[in-house]
């Protein structure tokens, strides 16, 4: 019963998206990432795409979206809206935190990415164009995977404040009390793994093309960054990287 009606929200909940997408003018940008898209089919191969694909869209992105939180920690004038004024950003501990990112990325994240044409492969996940979702359901699909990823962030978040587990794994992640956005990821590898996991579920449960899998990375990745990068009234986030024995909240929940 509880299956049906979810069913049934979701169909709601697309027609719903659908319906407002009949009422917005044509993409002009449709044409030419239709053609970029096939330039890319016809050149290179689906492991290709999955593998190395994926890992330029992550890399590209994760960089992208920190460099304005990156450039602003060094401009004299946005500094007066920095939070935590007593915590000033250093050359050195930036070139550390991207020092284990890269580790992060290549090291433990590259070897998961590897998988992804296999996956694509296994479940016959599609790459034509023909065969690309709407951006709506895109978005739907998306949403649904954020729900899965944040309740799987949330209590496996909590398990990692516990105190005796903390010092051995989360502890890494609150290195740094003043938190800015390339720190999203600077984490110990065993919580790469654990709360990435989150990640991966949405995923296996929604994927219908490999178009989703760049869709939803890229709404991940702006989500995590803006939650450590923007400079705004104390979070809970915030009070945990200062205080790290508290138990954090959703990150969906926020103030």
């Amino acid at each position: 019963m509880a299956t049906n009606e979810s069913i049934s929200i979701f169909s709601s909940a697309s027609l719903a998206v659908e319906y407002v997408d009949s009422l917005l003018p044509e993409n002009p940008l449709q044409e030419p990432f239709k053609n970029a898209w096939n330039y890319m089919l016809n050149n290179y191969t689906k492991f290709q795409i999955a593998t190395w694909g994926s890992l330029i869209v992550h890399e590209a992105l994760y960089f992208l979206f920190c460099l304005p939180g990156f450039l602003f920690q060094f401009i004299p004038y946005m500094k007066k809206y920095k939070i935590q004024k007593d915590k000033p950003e250093t050359w050195e501990n930036q070139w550390k935190c991207f020092k284990v990112l890269l580790f992060n990325h290549f090291c433990i994240q590259l070897p998961l990415i590897c998988g992804t044409y296999y996956f694509t492969e296994y479940f016959n996940i599609p790459y034509d164009w023909e065969r690309m979702p709407r951006w709506c359901l895109l978005l739907v699909k998306c949403l649904g995977c954020a729900v899965i990823e944040d309740t799987w962030h949330y209590f496996l978040h909590r398990l990692l404040h516990h105190k005796r587990i903390y010092k051995y794994i989360h502890k890494v992640h609150h290195e740094f009390q003043a938190p800015f956005g390339m720190e999203a990821e600077y984490a110990h590898p065993l919580e790469t793994l654990i709360l990435g996991t989150g990640f991966f579920i949405g995923i296996m449960l929604l994927c219908d093309h490999v178009i989703f899998l760049w869709a939803w990375v890229t709404i991940r990745l702006m989500e995590t960054i803006d939650v450590h990068r923007f400079p705004r009234k104390k979070t809970t986030h915030e009070l945990t990287h200062k205080k790290a024995n508290l138990a954090p909240r959703s990150r969906l929940s926020l103030p």
